[in-house]
């Protein structure tokens, strides 16, 4: 577990704040029309730290397809599964995988995954799953580990 980004994604996680209207038709820009759809039920924090995933992404991994900056912006879609708050993805985070919605929390990628597999391009389901281990999967998760 990673300290530093812990702290890091508590303290730009504290607000509940839209992103722009600029950074929502850019977000329009990358992904399919279903694929939109589901980035616009995740809780304004989790889209705020796509959107800044995905400007490190492109910095990092700047010939990438559009399926790979798709799942920069849906990498975290799974966690709204879970139905967590703040303060309890914290405790989740601290004590583990423990009860259905903690225990969901923990398996956001495969969750993401399950939920694309329908409506996205098999490179962007397997990034977001986690399930390479490529370049791009490397230029993702560091651009993930703000």
């Amino acid at each position: 577990m990673n300290v530093n980004h812990l702290v890091k994604r508590t303290i730009s996680s504290a607000s509940q704040k839209l992103p722009s209207r600029e950074e929502v038709e850019s977000v329009q820009q990358v992904l399919r029309d279903a694929e939109f759809v589901l980035w616009s039920t995740m809780q304004p924090r989790d889209q705020r730290h796509s959107v800044e995933v995905l400007r490190r992404f492109d910095v990092l991994a700047p010939s990438a397809q559009t399926s790979e900056r798709a799942a920069a912006l849906l990498h975290d879609v799974g966690k709204n599964a879970s139905q967590l708050g703040l303060v309890t993805r914290i405790i989740a985070t601290i004590i583990g995988p423990r009860g259905k919605r903690f225990s969901l929390y923990h398996q956001h990628e495969a969750v993401g995954a399950g939920l694309l597999k329908a409506v996205s391009d098999a490179r962007t389901v397997e990034l977001v799953a986690g399930s390479c281990h490529d370049d791009v999967a490397a230029a993702l998760r560091d651009a993930d580990d703000i």
